[in-house]
């Protein structure tokens, strides 16, 4: 070879090797652009969460959440109560509907979360008495939320057009129809109610509390009869 095609041929590697070394520090740029069908997921816009937290149909899930917490909480003192005096049925009666209580306590949770809040409850201590005044305090509380407190809420709910809301208020006071039935029941005829137990069923979706099963589906949720929770 000779000696310019030598140095021809030095100079061409030095030139490739320069080459590839400064395509290897050229920065590799990736694209953040969103693909037109993958559009970027977006929050609520601060207006709406405003919105939310004003809500007074917000305002009585959380007062609603409140009351059940406590109820199941009273409920379930009073069963203690019950079971100490010898009314084993009227304890029973007080378990599955505290059960019933937790129930509806979580399913205004669901929504409650779903309007962008945290269910906020302050349990109190229980005043236990005697199973008869009991009953009766059980009775005025269910009266109340069957009566007053639910249809008013589920009222806020539709005008707001909150379905979710008006879906479980409407599952709570239809539970809570069955409930007052039951404390009037033991209540009117307390000797009837002493010793032994009872069983009831509770639907674990909607917390419909019944002593007797004779239907295939929940006559308010449509749940299947085989879900219903047995609480004696």
């Amino acid at each position: 070879m000779s000696h310019s095609a030598k140095i021809r041929s030095i100079f061409g590697t030095a030139f490739a090797t320069v080459c590839l070394t400064a395509v290897a520090f050229v920065p590799i740029v990736i694209s953040t652009q969103q693909s037109p069908g993958l559009a970027a997921p977006t929050e609520a816009k601060p207006t709406q969460k405003i919105a939310q937290a004003q809500s007074p149909t917000l305002k009585n899930l959380q007062a609603a959440y409140n009351g059940e917490s406590n109820a199941n909480v009273r409920y379930l003192a009073f069963a203690k109560k019950a079971q100490e005096e010898g009314y084993g049925q009227v304890a029973s009666l007080f378990r599955a509907t505290a059960r019933a209580e937790q129930i509806h306590r979580d399913n205004h949770a669901v929504v409650i979360r779903q309007m962008g809040a945290t269910p906020q409850n302050k349990i109190e201590t229980p005043l236990v008495k005697s199973t008869k005044e009991n009953l009766q305090e059980a009775i005025k509380g269910e009266s109340y939320e069957r009566d007053t407190m639910y249809p008013q809420f589920i009222a806020q709910a539709q005008k707001e057009g909150k379905k979710p809301a008006v879906r479980t208020f409407e599952f709570a006071v239809e539970a809570e129809k069955g409930h007052a039935k039951f404390y009037s029941a033991a209540s009117n005829n307390l000797a009837a109610w002493k010793g032994g137990s009872k069983t009831f069923y509770v639907c674990p979706e909607c917390g419909l509390t019944v002593a007797l099963i004779d239907f295939e589906k929940c006559p308010e949720c449509g749940e299947p009869k085989g879900k219903f929770e047995k609480i004696t």
